[in-house]
C-alpha cells in the first residue's frame, strides 16, 4: 500500500477515535453511501476508512462480478466514467460503447486507476460533482468485497466499535444472463466472514424483487442464513432491473405495484426494509418550508419495515426547494418523515444531525 493511502486511512482512524457510532437498536442510522464519497472517490478503501472515522453506522458496498468470478466493489457494472479503462484497454468496449466489469479479470480491473465520476462532454472529461475531489489526483484502486470486509472488521477490532456493512447485489439479472450467480457468491462471502443472522451488523439490498425472493426462500435457507434484506425501490423507466423473455429480449421490470395500497405488506413477506428514492417520501419540487409527505413511511412502519431512503447530497443543485439547506433536509427526513436511516455521501453531516437530537 502506498504512503498516500496510509495517510488517508490514518486520517479516517483519527476521526474514528473521536466520534463513536451513534445508533443503538431502534435508533436512527447513517449509511455511508459509497463511503465518504462526498470527500474522496467513491467505493475506494480510503473513502470507506474516512466514513468509518466520521461515525457512520454502516458502510455500503455495491457489488459486481469480474470475468473470473471475483466480487469487486463498484457502483455500476461499467468501468467507464470512473476509471481509465478506455485508454488502458481500447477496443474492449461492447457494441453499446460501455466497458463491462464482467468482461475483465480481477487482475485487469486491479490495474486500472479510479477517480471521481465523470462524463464526456465534447470529448473532455467533466466531473459529475465539480466541487468534489479533483479528477485523477492521487492513486486510487478497485478492491474486492473480501478486502473491504477485512478492513472494516480490522477497524472494529482495533477501535472497539461495531460498524456494519450494507452490501448491494448489483444487476443480478445481467450476471445471470452471463451465466454467473452473483447472489450465491455474495452470500458465500458473507457467511465466510461471520454474517449469517438478523442480529448481525449487515443489511443486504437489491433492486431485483425476484432475486430478493430467491435469496429469502431458497439461497439463505440452503446456506443456513437469515439476513436482514432491503428492497430498493426505483421508477420503472430507470431500467434498473431488466427481465429477459424466452427469446433473450430484455424489458424493464415494472415497479409500479410498489406504490399501490398493500405494497408494503407484500414486501414485508420477503424483506425487512425498503430503500426508496427521496421523492417517494417527500414530493418534489415542493414549497420552501412546507414539505409534503407521502404515506410511504407510515405504511412501511405499519408493515414492520425499516425505511432507509437514498441519496442525501449537499452538492449544488441537490437541495430540493422545500428545504433551507442540507441540515434542514436531513432533519425533515429523519424527524418529520421519521425514516429509520439515511444514505449519504456526506456521512459526517448526517451523524451531526442525529447527534444533535441525542439519538
Amino acid at each position: 500500500m502506498k504512503q498516500p493511502h496510509l495517510s488517508l486511512v490514518a486520517l479516517g482512524l483519527g476521526v474514528a477515535l473521536a466520534l463513536p457510532a451513534l445508533a443503538v437498536d431502534g435508533g436512527k442510522i447513517v449509511i455511508a453511501h459509497r463511503g465518504a464519497s462526498g470527500y474522496l472517490p467513491e467505493h475506494t478503501l480510503e473513502s470507506k476508512a474516512l466514513a468509518y472515522g466520521m461515525g457512520a453506522d454502516y458502510l455500503e458496498q455495491d457489488l459486481v462480478m469480474t470475468r473470473d468470478d471475483q466480487l469487486v466493489v463498484m457502483h455500476d457494472h461499467f468501468l467507464d466514467g470512473i476509471t481509465d479503462v478506455a485508454t488502458r484497454f481500447p477496443g474492449r468496449a461492447r457494441p453499446d460503447g460501455r466497458y463491462y466489469v464482467v468482461d475483465f479479470t480481477l487482475a485487469e480491473v486491479r490495474s486500472l486507476r479510479m477517480t471521481e465520476p465523470f462524463q464526456l462532454v465534447d470529448g473532455k472529461q467533466v466531473p459529475v460533482y465539480p466541487a468534489r475531489f479533483p479528477l485523477w489526483q492521487s492513486d486510487f484502486k478497485i478492491h474486492t468485497f473480501q478486502e473491504e470486509i477485512e478492513m472494516i472488521q480490522g477497524l472494529n477490532k482495533s477501535t472497539g466499535k461495531e460498524i456494519g456493512i450494507y452490501p448491494e447485489i448489483k444487476a443480478p439479472w445481467l450476471f445471470r444472463h452471463e451465466g454467473k450467480d452473483i447472489s450465491k457468491a455474495v452470500l458465500t462471502v458473507l457467511k465466510e466472514y461471520g454474517y449469517t443472522g438478523k442480529s448481525d451488523k449487515v443489511y443486504l439490498q437489491s433492486f431485483d424483487v425476484d432475486e430478493l425472493k430467491r435469496i429469502d426462500s431458497e439461497l439463505m435457507p440452503a446456506l443456513g442464513m437469515d439476513l436482514k434484506l432491503v428492497q430498493l425501490m426505483a421508477e420503472t423507466d430507470w431500467n434498473e432491473t431488466m427481465v429477459y423473455d424466452a427469446k433473450g429480449k430484455a424489458t424493464p421490470y415494472d415497479y409500479d405495484w410498489m406504490f399501490k395500497p398493500g405494497a408494503m405488506k407484500t414486501i414485508a413477506g420477503y424483506a425487512d426494509g425498503i430503500g426508496p428514492w427521496k421523492p417517494m417520501i417527500v414530493t418534489e419540487p415542493g414549497t420552501p418550508g412546507k414539505p409534503v409527505f407521502t404515506a410511504m413511511v407510515k405504511e412501511a412502519h405499519a408493515a414492520g419495515l425499516k425505511v432507509h431512503p437514498y441519496t442525501f447530497r449537499q452538492d449544488e443543485g441537490q437541495i430540493p426547494p422545500y428545504a433551507k439547506d442540507f441540515t434542514d433536509l436531513l432533519n425533515i427526513f429523519l424527524y418529520q418523515a421519521d425514516v429509520d436511516g439515511v444514505f449519504s455521501d456526506f456521512p459526517d453531516k448526517a451523524v451531526a444531525v442525529i447527534k444533535a437530537h441525542g439519538k
